[in-house]
């Protein structure tokens, strides 16, 4: 397989992409466990790993929490109409939104929308909190929809390499 070139013209080799495909599965491995993964010794591993995220390919390394456990997996998607949109409302909305702890993802997006919002919080009482207290403050908001999870059926943390 030729080395693959994305629109930031980054080259990833096929072992660049075994590392990724790695490190999606299990972020936690030894640079020694990664490289038996990919059949090279540590050294080149890490001076790959460490090209890597000074290129940003790599972002950062979390941890996968259990929303379950932690009594957090009343999921809400909360589709978000602003009264009118120009740069500094978006900024402001953004900012906003950053700020509330319960909001787990935003997207800006087009269509009827302006926002989805994926909010994790421990039951409907405490959405409805977070609409009045919270997302009620913002003045630019003009309207909102909330979705509300049923099931999760398929929830992927990496992207397909």
């Amino acid at each position: 397989m030729p080395p693959q070139v994305n629109s930031q013209n980054l080259i990833l080799d096929r072992t660049d992409i075994a590392i990724l495909r790695a490190l999606q599965h299990n972020a936690k491995q030894t640079t020694k466990e990664l490289a038996d993964a990919v059949h090279l010794t540590p050294t080149p591993v890490f001076e790959r790993l460490k090209r890597l995220e000074r290129q940003g390919v790599i972002k950062r390394y979390v941890a996968v929490l259990d929303a379950q456990k932690l009594d957090r997996a009343f999921v809400v998607f909360c589709s978000v109409k602003l009264s009118r949109m120009n740069h500094d409302i978006a900024i402001d909305f953004a900012r906003r939104i950053a700020e509330i702890a319960e909001v787990t993802e935003c997207y800006n997006i087009s269509g009827d929308f302006d926002y989805l919002l994926k909010i994790n919080v421990r039951d409907m009482s405490q959405y409805q909190q977070i609409l009045l207290e919270k997302l009620g403050t913002i003045e630019s908001l003009g309207s909102l929809k909330s979705s509300f999870v049923m099931a999760e059926v398929k929830h992927e943390f990496g992207l397909s390499l």
